[in-house]
């Protein structure tokens, strides 16, 4: 009877070991620090996205996941183009990614940089919370990264040193930097600029000392890296993309927290980046767009494209729409345009 009794208590004693275990096991993988690969710190409304991301989840988790965040995609010697790799491999444990700077890897995230498909925030908002946003997700994680929330960068607009930019014809010669993606080159190239690769890192020091005349970058940048002091004077509002951020975590990380943690880490992703949204859009979504006002304050000449004038610039850049609709995926790129005619307004 003892012997018995002894047996039944040892095979539930393994039984509720075998239960615990992987809970146990997940446990005691944790980092005590977890790595956030970031362009822009927290001046900038991309890296406070990160840093509300950290902390509603070091809250949520009681400090079980500790997230440390490294802008200027330090990580990677300040190289944006290899963030995405980099994650996939494990060099980055997790990143807020812009659609643009993962774009060489994943080509259909050149579905956001194709030039004037978003005229509004509506249609970005139709983009990102709708069918292509999910379709995206799921290409995404066949690429081998876990995807949970989408943030903004925002519409980046064009600024330079030398005039006013009211139609194609005033790009013509001027040394744009942008950044490493082949459409990026494509577009300007097609209005007649010298579009010119290089990292944000090296982007002001060339405004500053001329070596390139203008850049394009959301107004919520412009202001945070005081743009108006390196000899960009001159801002034209022509919202001709709108780049969204993208929440993720590497699959071997996201594996090795619970499932209870993974739901809290997702759930976090998306509170903040909601609020990250609304931190990239403060200034410009109100009807008298105060962020223009303060920068007009600088003594920057701001210029607002009519309709007729900014569809002069949808003419000139059609080509370059009509050439990447292949390598992006045509269904993708008719969805969206699906999505954007049928948009809440």
């Amino acid at each position: 009877m003892k012997l018995r009794t002894f047996l039944t208590t040892a095979v539930a004693a393994a039984a509720a070991l075998a239960l615990t275990a992987p809970a146990a096991l997940a446990q005691t993988a944790y980092k005590s620090e977890y790595r956030m690969s970031l362009v822009l710190g927290t001046a900038f409304p991309w890296g406070k996205g990160g840093e509300l991301w950290a902390n509603k989840v070091r809250e949520r988790t009681n400090g079980r996941i500790n997230i440390k965040l490294y802008p200027g995609v330090s990580l990677i010697q300040g190289d944006q183009t290899r963030e995405f790799s980099a994650l996939r491999q494990g060099v980055i444990d997790m990143a807020i990614g812009s659609t643009i700077n993962w774009s060489p890897q994943v080509k259909q995230l050149n579905l956001f940089s194709l030039p004037f498909l978003m005229p509004d925030y509506a249609a970005a908002d139709a983009l990102t919370q709708g069918p292509v946003g999910k379709s995206l997700f799921q290409t995404l994680d066949k690429a081998g990264v876990v995807p949970l929330a989408w943030g903004e960068n925002g519409y980046r607009e064009i600024s330079n040193s030398k005039h006013a930019i009211k139609t194609p014809a005033d790009l013509k010669g001027l040394k744009i930097r942008v950044v490493g993606s082949p459409l990026f080159l494509d577009t300007f190239t097609a209005l007649g600029a010298n579009p010119t690769q290089m990292s944000w890192a090296d982007a002001q020091p060339a405004m500053a000392s001329s070596a390139v005349d203008g850049q394009e970058n959301p107004m919520s940048v412009y202001m945070a890296a005081k743009l108006y002091t390196v000899a960009q004077k001159h801002v034209t509002m022509w919202g001709y993309i709108n780049d969204p951020l993208v929440f993720v975590v590497n699959k071997d990380i996201w594996n090795s927290w619970t499932p209870a943690d993974r739901e809290i880490v997702k759930q976090a992703a998306i509170d903040a980046g909601k609020e990250q949204v609304a931190i990239a859009r403060k200034g410009m979504v109100e009807a008298d767009k105060p962020l223009l006002k303060e920068v007009a304050s600088h003594g920057v000449t701001v210029t607002q494209l009519s309709a007729a004038e900014r569809e002069a610039f949808v003419k000139a850049t059609r080509p370059v729409v009509e050439k990447w609709k292949g390598p992006i995926g045509a269904d993708l790129v008719n969805l969206a345009e699906k999505s954007i005619a049928e948009r809440k307004r």
